[in-house]
């Protein structure tokens, strides 16, 4: 098989149809881009679900004198009230551990979170007494994607005034996080497709642009094989470009947005970091190559069949 020969084709296809090419490239570029953001932010969910996912509690707050609510029509909570509470948390298959927190405990946290630089407003602050708080027990759950059970089983107890989790803050950006996912997957997908056409019409217009060539060589013996490679390195040549482009945002991403805006000021979650944007290049280098490589391949058969 002559290389000089296909190399050479390859040069006058690239040439012949380089604005076909050009938008190969960019369609693969962007389509990838899309793809590689899709994947970084699926480990950003993943991440920040297990990150807080692991930190999780759930909160039973008791009554005190000031509570009103219908488990609290007795005013502050009794002894046997919170034994009772204590009894169905312990015995509660979803418990990992739990903890109480004394009015004290909760007083002394209140006073760290709660400082002001405005006096009226720390006046106002410290009128508040540990007999104000109210006592409460932290609940650390076997599998924090199960916390239903635990908490329908203790809101209903007597003296027990409310039950906090951070789901309600959370939910809304996992679902935010999943929005973004999936719109870049989807649009991804859309850009594929389109990828895929433009490779077969690359192909067309470049098989007729070099009917004559195809036929003489046809006619000599060459293989079908030797035919197709000259598409198949101008497609490899289209796929690698636009996958580098895509590796070079996706690394400018990581760098510049995650780890010198986001890591260094925000600790709110842990972020995805460089092996995840190892794994989205691997996939969309591969992915890329499925998508130019794999149609040429079925293409050229009908194509050149001159």
């Amino acid at each position: 098989m002559q290389l000089t020969y296909v190399f050479s084709e390859l040069g006058t296809g690239l040439r012949r149809n380089i604005s076909m090419t050009v938008a190969v490239v960019v369609t693969i570029f962007v389509s990838l881009t899309l793809v590689g953001m899709g994947l970084l932010l699926n480990a950003q969910a993943d991440k920040a679900e297990e990150y807080w996912g692991g930190k999780l509690q759930i909160t039973v707050f008791l009554c005190n004198e000031n509570s009103r609510g219908p488990n609290c029509v007795e005013g502050e909570v009794t002894d046997s009230q919170k034994e009772q509470v204590e009894s169905v948390i312990e015995s509660h298959p979803e418990v990992a551990s739990w903890y109480a927190e004394s009015k004290e405990d909760a007083y002394q946290k209140w006073r760290r979170v709660y400082r002001s630089d405005d006096e009226d407003q720390q006046a106002v602050y410290d009128s508040v007494r540990p007999d104000d708080m109210q006592e409460s027990y932290w609940i650390q759950l076997e599998n924090p994607q199960q916390y239903e059970g635990v908490r329908s089983a203790v809101q209903g107890l007597a003296g027990v005034a409310t039950v906090r989790d951070l789901r309600e803050v959370l939910d809304p950006i996992y679902a935010a996080i999943n929005a973004m996912k999936w719109g870049a997957v989807g649009v991804a997908g859309f850009l594929v497709i389109a990828a895929i056409a433009q490779v077969g019409n690359t192909i067309r217009l470049a098989a007729f642009a070099r009917r004559r060539e195809i036929g003489i060589m046809r006619l000599v013996g060459a293989s079908s094989l030797y035919i197709q490679l000259p598409f198949l390195l101008e497609a490899l040549f289209a796929a690698l470009v636009g996958v580098g482009l895509a590796c070079l945002t996706l690394t400018g991403f990581l760098w510049f947005v995650v780890e010198e805006r986001l890591r260094p000021n925000t600790r709110i979650v842990e972020w995805v970091d460089w092996s995840d944007g190892f794994v989205a290049m691997g996939a969309i280098g591969l992915l890329g190559l499925a998508l130019t490589v794999l149609p040429t391949l079925v293409l050229t058969r009908r194509y050149l069949k001159v």
